[in-house]
């Protein structure tokens, strides 16, 4: 009787060498367009978009430049694409639960508007100058819901039972005027985050207040906001901002002087 020599037991390291064989599990079509879209949002946030190119993001997708164009027709409509995707996560930066102080809430919108900037430099930058050659009238309408959402953001957190166009023109300038300062503190970075974040949120109770002392049905409304300020808050830096102005010699007489009507 032959006997027959048992065959050797598998050796311990066969098991990483069949993980290392087997096959990648094949992306969906709708898995490979988000990838795709995810890279490329990527690359434009760290790049303007005309220093990305199709082979740029083939490449950081382990995908094929002809992969790639069979899910966009070209780097336009993947920067289109992918721009809307950072158009909808600013828009839901401004979302805030209304609890507490206003200056206070706004503090926290501010906090994450600005956290997607710094995130975002190039792409934000070029998008928001307008100078970019991947400008279209689609990207142009992208940005516009983001205002118009964010507006409409801002006005819930007012909770005016009328929303007047002298408030809507004052939030709308103050959108504006967020996104120049953001783009002046990207390129400059003359102030800490946090102070930015600070003046913003004031300029906008200025603005609001301002806008109160022509409109006599918003001023009662905002007693009721700043009933609710804090001292520690912007509010209250606000007020103590003015007051001090007010202490420098002449400036209380001069305001004073101004006050009164001629005649």
């Amino acid at each position: 009787m032959v006997s027959r020599t048992p065959s050797p037991a598998p050796r311990s390291d066969d098991a990483p060498n069949r993980a290392e064989k087997a096959p990648r599990r094949r992306l969906s079509v709708d898995e490979r367009r988000e990838q795709l879209i995810a890279v490329a949002l990527e690359l434009f946030s760290r790049r303007p978009p005309e220093e990305v190119s199709i082979d740029d993001i083939a490449a950081a997708a382990g995908a094929s430049r002809p992969l790639v164009y069979h899910y966009f027709p070209g780097k336009q409509a993947i920067y289109e694409e992918s721009l809307r995707r950072a158009g909808q996560e600013l828009a839901a930066r401004f979302e805030e639960p209304a609890e507490g102080p206003l200056s206070e809430r706004l503090l926290r919108v501010m906090d994450r508007y600005l956290d997607f900037v710094e995130s975002h430099g190039p792409g934000f930058a070029a998008l928001l100058r307008g100078g970019s050659v991947a400008a279209s009238p689609d990207t142009n309408a992208v940005i516009d819901e983001v205002r118009r959402a964010a507006q409409e953001q801002i006005l819930l957190h007012l909770s005016l039972p009328k929303t007047s166009p002298g408030v809507r023109r004052t939030v709308r300038a103050w959108i504006a005027n967020a996104e120049i300062s953001s783009l002046d503190w990207l390129s400059e970075r003359a102030l800490p985050r946090a102070e930015l974040q600070v003046q913003l949120v004031q300029e906008l109770v200025a603005a609001l207040a301002l806008t109160a002392s022509r409109e006599p049905e918003l001023a009662v409304e905002f007693a009721g906001f700043f009933a609710e300020e804090q001292p520690g808050g912007p509010s209250g830096g606000l007020v103590r901002g003015l007051a001090g102005l007010l202490s420098v010699p002449g400036i209380a007489d001069t305001l004073a002087r101004l006050a009164v009507p001629e005649g």
